[in-house]
């Protein structure tokens, strides 16, 4: 492999997964928070409250950044923390820590990627609407003025939204994260309400944070048909294809939305103004992509991946080539001007350290094999400008609390305690070998 010499390497994680801290230091509650406290909806009835205590071990985590090498750390801030009720008072507690932070990371070099909205939406305004309420846009600039106004003289790179598919249909249809809903008609108003808001906040980057780079973030899946030869099988995969990929997409790149997804929706974008999410096609420096796995899509609408593949702990299918397709494709259909890779890495079954060891061989070739799908996007011509494993080191993983580790770091939860595995080494070396 060998990347362009100002390829960023970087790590990323994010706010209520590592944080901790529960609503100590003028913290408002978030649907994260609302929703772990409820019994039967995290396993093991796991929270957030201490996590990984980053919010008191922050420059310890640093250190251990520039100790690895990473020349950029994308992390999330946790909207509550800064303004408790949504909107209005800013807790100045919570806004000092990610002031120190950013300064933190610089004093090191490490470049600071922040990403507005991962997840933790305060309570107080859920309990007005949530994201289904019109005014979660203006909610959302004001946040963005206040951030942007904090920060813009140090951040040189924004992130919006990170998954807005997960924030709204794995979250308001599926109900499987917070806050736990099962209805369409409120999951579509959600992504739609999300893709104006996205608009809106780039405006007010653009305003006081002029020439810095921003974008948005989505989680993609490169989708195929179970059988190429089947009329039916290709129809599933367009359907599932629009629904996952192109419903986020089109707006942002097209100021539309799919057609074909528009007529299959039919009465659930009812009240919708669709024609709005014009706003939603601002100018974007970049492009964040989340990868993990394809879907490989049948006539029954359910994925049918082979059996004889690798699969992670979160039973994901490990398909490096995947990731060239998917970026290839996204370059093609879109040409954003600039991709990085904000997420991509796998949870594994990671024994506890002995003798400050902790050997993960399948993450170190899981690392080496989407990595090497990167090195050939980028020879195909995608302008893939940075990597950021995830994570940084294990934490709380949202509805499978802590029994999933997708970290490079190991976390003994018990101790705080963390130890760089095998593939934070295998990650180190890389980073050395590349950014010379």
């Amino acid at each position: 492999m060998a990347f362009p010499k100002d390829f960023l390497w970087g790590a990323a994680a994010s706010s209520y997964q590592i944080e901790g801290g529960g609503l100590s230091e003028g913290r408002g509650e978030c649907i994260w928070h609302r929703f772990s406290h409820t019994p039967g909806k995290v396993q093991d009835g796991d929270t957030g409250d201490v996590a990984c205590d980053h919010l008191h071990l922050y420059k310890d985590d640093v250190k251990l950044m520039a100790d690895l090498g990473l020349q950029a750390y994308r992390f999330s801030v946790s909207w509550p923390r800064v303004i408790p009720a949504g909107t209005g008072r800013v807790n100045e507690m919570g806004l000092d820590f990610y002031d120190r932070l950013v300064d933190e990371l610089l004093r090191y070099g490490i470049q600071p990627y922040l990403t507005l909205y991962h997840w933790d939406f305060p309570q107080a305004l859920q309990d007005k609407g949530g994201w289904a309420s019109p005014d979660s846009v203006a909610w959302f600039a004001e946040y963005t003025e206040v951030m942007t106004r904090a920060l813009g003289d140090r951040v040189r790179s924004w992130i919006t939204l990170n998954e807005p598919w997960c924030i709204s249909i794995l979250s308001n249809l599926f109900g499987q994260h917070a806050p736990g809903l099962s209805d369409p008609a409120t999951a579509y108003r959600v992504a739609h309400h999300l893709h104006l808001a996205h608009g809106a906040a780039m405006g007010v980057i653009r305003q006081n944070c002029p020439g810095v780079p921003a974008g948005i973030t989505f989680n993609l899946t490169p989708t195929e048909p179970a059988d190429p030869n089947k009329p039916e099988d290709v129809m599933a995969a367009q359907f599932f294809d629009g629904q996952f990929n192109r419903w986020f997409l089109d707006p942002v790149f097209k100021g539309t939305y799919p057609a074909d997804m528009v007529a299959f929706y039919g009465d659930a974008l009812d009240g919708l103004d669709l024609d709005a999410v014009k706003a939603a096609a601002v100018p974007i420096d970049f492009l964040g992509i989340n990868y993990y796995n394809r879907t490989v899509m049948a006539a029954s609408g359910e994925p049918n991946l082979p059996a004889d593949a690798e699969y992670t702990e979160m039973g994901w299918e490990v398909y490096p080539q995947g990731l060239t397709d998917l970026l290839v494709r996204v370059y093609r259909d879109y040409a954003p001007g600039a991709i990085y890779i904000t997420e991509n890495g796998a949870a594994f079954d990671d024994p506890a350290p002995v003798d400050g060891i902790v050997d993960d061989p399948r993450r170190v070739e899981y690392l080496k094999g989407h990595l090497l799908a990167c090195d050939n996007a980028i020879i195909q011509g995608v302008p893939l400008k940075g990597y950021f494993v995830w994570s940084l080191m294990d934490n709380f993983e949202w509805s499978f609390g802590y029994s999933k580790r997708f970290g490079i770091v190991y976390v003994d939860y018990a101790t705080q305690q963390r130890t760089p595995k095998q593939s934070a080494r295998f990650y180190q070396a890389m980073i050395a070998r590349e950014a010379v």
